[in-house]
């Protein structure tokens, strides 16, 4: 019994250590709310982490959740929210790490509002995404090099200001020299997109496509699920919303069989504060 309680005890303060909730008599910290789905939460993990704010453990990486901490000295208290529902909640707690796209869609400047922000980490990519087998169909070849053209960096530069980055670095005029176009010619391609910035982004591609006569079909969704669903099931032929580690996890978890078909573009995650006006609260 002695033994029990002892390990008992040990778990609880465990426990208390990485949550920090009152009930285990630890002083409160802040609260900081970041995003429920794996790989966007540990990437929040890791930018709180890259300022000192925690610790994880070695070996977490892109995977890493709340148990994984190993320090954390200011107590903070982290709120598991859904990622598209962060900017609605950034009044409720003290801190919120949300993704840009989000944060642009709920009228906040990732460069201006936000407290600190990603650099530009190439693994966190958004990616045009389709099923396994069709990445190198030609209709596929020629949206993605409307997406990776010249005119999209340049649009995605001027538009966003830093908040959305083009990973493209060698843009093409807008079209693939590997393609028939003549062939593609009365063809429509659907793609589902989030609508900021990925369906303005497309609205470019929409453009260059339309002058080879191939429609682009922009379907918005709000969500993280239902664009890899409609795609999988073949309702749609692509997807531009999420990066790869994103696509990565879904796979495994879903039994999906997506794949990337270009990289496109970087949203730089950020830190905005609720009701802290500044760091000081997490330093």
């Amino acid at each position: 019994m002695k033994k029990f309680l002892i390990r008992s005890l040990a778990l609880a303060a465990a426990l208390c250590a990485v949550f920090v909730l009152a009930a285990c008599g630890g002083a409160k910290g802040p609260t900081v709310a970041i995003p429920n789905d794996a790989t966007n939460e540990a990437r929040a993990l890791l930018l709180l982490e890259a300022q000192g704010f925690i610790r994880l453990k070695a070996g977490a990486d892109i995977a890493a959740t709340p148990l994984d901490i190993e320090s954390n000295p200011k107590n903070i208290r982290f709120k598991e929210v859904e990622a598209a529902q962060l900017p609605n909640i950034l009044q409720d707690v003290d801190y919120a790490v949300i993704n840009s796209n989000y944060a642009i869609a709920a009228g906040l400047d990732p460069m201006a509002d936000s407290l600190l922000i990603e650099g530009s980490a190439s693994a966190y990519a958004n990616i045009l995404a389709v099923k396994q087998g069709r990445e190198n169909e030609p209709v596929i070849l020629a949206l993605a090099a409307a997406l990776r053209s010249r005119a999209a960096v340049d649009f995605i530069a001027a538009q966003y200001g830093g908040s959305v980055i083009s990973v493209v670095e060698a843009p093409t005029d807008g079209y693939d020299p590997g393609v028939d176009y003549v062939a593609l010619a009365g063809q429509t391609v659907s793609v589902a997109a989030s609508p900021t910035p990925h369906a303005e982004i497309l609205a470019v591609a929409k453009e260059l496509l339309a002058e080879k006569d191939i429609t682009l079909e922009i379907v918005e969704f709000t969500d993280y699920v239902q664009p890899n669903n409609v795609v999988e099931s073949g309702e749609l032929d692509a997807n531009y919303f999420q990066h790869a580690p994103y696509l990565e996890d879904f796979n495994a978890k879903n039994g999906t069989h997506l794949v990337s078909a270009a990289a496109i573009h970087i949203e730089p995650m950020g830190l905005y504060g609720g009701n802290q006006s500044d760091l000081g609260a997490l330093k």
